[in-house]
């Protein structure tokens, strides 16, 4: 079974709008929803699914806003917690930031974005890009209401047809980000890639692309076991992707979106060697001052070039008279946030920097506060994966049967990447 209705609240359990697909549950039932998530939080029992007679609420939180789904006991749960983040998606790319004043300046858009968006409380069209032609942000003409497109009843729903380009491009990227936590010592204590592959296409009416990775399970049961390969775990395809076709052979098989949107993401739990190092000597003098000695070192291949790299030092909130000396890169103290950056442009592998970073301290001491927060690395490097992803072939078929340019780029880039300082 689907969801009853959709109601999108404010921090005060406050009802913005409401949709009301099947009229079996009483819309004042919404009013129970706050008090049991409260009471629930006191409880230490909070769940994204709360239980009330005769209805079961369904929410996530974004920003100040709850997005909840009213339904009857036996509902799709999956399925409707699928849908709500999908509320989430169309709206942030109609409005880009979705909060109580963007939804009460949309209140029309919105409510019409909830009303196509599902049919008798069962997702309809999801599709931001299909939904944008036909439910426009200038307002319709009364004399001339909008038809919907084709894409709607096709069974492409992600795309139009009749669509026509000069010259037919598919960008590609490949993009990483590393998490990792390493200890004062050296030992890495959380390491995982998180990657996705993003494209930009501008191609020519109904194309079908086929696109090759490195995959282990593909390569095991072609017989290249020994070639290098990836064992991608959580891979999630966009809606695009012909499951099947993937779970019996692992190719990946689409007729894309128009433009930009995001094909798959994937994770790997390997151990990731850090691919910048930090070294870091702090030496606090009660009542004087705080010296610091930060050593920081590419771990790459040197053909590799890490850009914009930044190196986030927290500092003690009450430290002053900032005083920097570095081998490269500048130095700048952002008091609000109690951090110092060291920001190199161009960081080579193989290569070692120094910095030296000096406060003053007030006389009278502050009390200390728990724990040290660890240096954080921002960086990006080009051309380059930490998992050795790598793009096989990218395939163009079309029955026009047009040439078709493929860009691929890899990136790798810091996630959550944090180094424990003594």
């Amino acid at each position: 079974m689907s969801t009853s209705a959709i109601f999108i609240l404010d921090v005060k359990g406050k009802v913005l709008i409401s949709r009301n697909y099947r009229g079996d549950v009483e819309m004042g039932l919404i009013d129970k929803f706050l008090p049991l998530l409260m009471e629930k939080e006191e409880e230490g029992n909070l769940t994204p699914l709360l239980q009330t007679s005769g209805c079961t609420f369904m929410y996530i939180q974004h920003q100040n806003l709850y997005i909840v789904s009213v339904s009857r006991n036996n509902a799709n749960a999956a399925m409707v917690f699928s849908f709500l983040h999908k509320i989430v998606q169309v709206m942030s790319e109609y409005f880009k930031e979705i909060e109580e004043e963007s939804i009460r300046d949309n209140f029309v858009i919105v409510f019409e974005l909830l009303d196509e968006m599902s049919d008798f409380g069962y997702p309809q069209t999801t599709e931001s890009k299909i939904l944008q032609e036909y439910i426009t942000q200038e307002g319709h003409k009364l004399e001339t209401a909008p038809r919907p497109p084709p894409a709607v009843t096709n069974a492409v729903s992600w795309r139009s047809e009749g669509i026509k380009y000069r010259k037919n491009e598919v960008f590609l990227d490949v993009i990483e980000s590393v998490n990792l936590l390493a200890s004062t010592t050296g030992n890495v204590l959380r390491s995982e890639i998180v990657g996705s592959i993003k494209m930009r296409v501008y191609l020519s009416g109904m194309p079908e692309l086929r696109l090759g990775l490195n995959d282990k399970v593909l390569f095991e049961s072609t017989g290249r076991g020994k070639s290098k390969s990836v064992e991608l775990e959580d891979v999630k395809f966009h809606q695009c992707v012909r499951l099947s076709r993937f779970e019996n052979d692992r190719t990946i098989s689409f007729i894309p979106p128009d433009g930009e949107f995001e094909l798959m993401s994937y994770r790997l739990n390997t151990h990731v060697k850090p691919l910048i190092w930090i070294e870091s000597v702090i030496e606090r003098h009660a009542h004087s001052r705080v010296e610091y000695m930060i050593k920081a070192r590419s771990q790459f291949k040197r053909r590799s070039t890490a850009n914009h790299v930044e190196v986030v030092v927290p500092v003690p909130a009450d430290a002053d008279s900032p005083k920097f000396k570095t081998s490269v890169g500048s130095v700048k103290y952002v008091p609000e946030q109690n951090v110092l950056i060291w920001s190199i442009k161009s960081f080579p592998g193989g290569k070692e920097y120094l910095m030296r970073a000096h406060f003053g301290l007030p006389s009278v001491t502050s009390e200390e506060t728990e724990g040290k927060p660890p240096i954080q690395v921002k960086f990006e490097i080009p051309y380059f994966t930490t998992s050795g992803i790598q793009v096989r072939y990218l395939k163009i078929i079309e029955k026009s049967g047009y040439q078709a340019l493929p860009w691929v780029r890899y990136i790798t880039q810091n996630g959550d990447y944090q180094l424990r300082t003594n």
